[in-house]
């Protein structure tokens, strides 16, 4: 058992080869085509949702809220339960997180995997999942959370250093691309329904704010983190990078 953990910290903290531009742009091309896609989307939007309600129980946590717990449904929608003031900035903490929640883990992720830790990045990952499993409510959740853990080991542990590579760039590119199409998604089912149950709905309720204006600010965080995830990683393919000039002068 040591030896294994040991084994996993040794990948987790190895820098990998770098990939070439033809493998970053292919990996690319295929997170492109999952997102936009619908019957890909309909299944990588059970990954989105499960970080969405993940980025929710952080922010509740951090601002001093009790959780109470996560569920996640066939439909991809989900719902993260907590305790605590129903108004103030721990609240609006928390509804806030979701929707921009995904664009900013796709951030650290293009972070991680332009300085070469791929397996690093999904073995984070597996972590996260792990932690999220105790405060899974229904069944499906329970499912989608173990399927994803067990595929992600299952490249982690198995996967040559190639799959690993393109393993960790697809989620960071699916992370990227996505968290900007689910905030249209969810501005398409604020004009549907007109329920006012939306996170931006909820923030209109707790702020001086309409909902539009928060639809707004969920959607230029997302394709900010897009444009800069993305630089970085076309940086560090193209030479030294972003990394080696912000630490050049040190």
């Amino acid at each position: 058992m040591t030896d294994a953990l040991q084994d996993i910290w040794d990948r987790m903290t190895t820098a990998g080869a770098a990939p070439s531009g033809l493998l970053l742009a292919l990996t690319a091309g295929v997170a492109f085509v999952v997102v936009a896609w619908r019957p890909a989307w309909g299944v990588a939007r059970h990954g989105i949702t499960i970080v969405h309600e993940a980025s929710h129980a952080l922010a509740a946590l951090v601002s001093g809220r009790s959780l109470s717990g996560i569920r996640l449904h066939s439909d991809t929608s989900g719902l993260t339960v907590s305790r605590g003031k129903p108004r103030g900035p721990g609240m609006v903490l928390t509804a806030f997180a979701g929707y921009v929640g995904p664009a900013l883990l796709g951030l650290g992720a293009a972070a991680l995997v332009g300085q070469r830790y791929a397996a690093g990045l999904l073995w984070a990952l597996v972590v996260v999942l792990a932690l999220m499993l105790v405060q899974i409510r229904n069944w499906f959740g329970l499912w989608s959370v173990l399927v994803s853990g067990v595929a992600l080991v299952a490249v982690s542990w198995w996967g040559s250093d190639v799959v690993v590579t393109v393993a960790a760039y697809l989620v960071t590119f699916v992370l990227l691309l996505g968290a900007p199409r689910a905030v249209v998604e969810l501005q398409s089912e604020r004009r549907r329904r007109r329920t006012g149950t939306s996170d931006a709905d909820m923030l209109a309720r707790l702020t001086p704010f309409p909902g539009m204006f928060w639809v707004v600010v969920f959607l230029a965080v997302t394709l900010g983190c897009l444009a800069l995830g993305g630089w970085w990683i076309a940086s560090d393919a193209l030479g030294e990078g972003w990394w080696g000039e912000l630490t050049a002068g040190l």
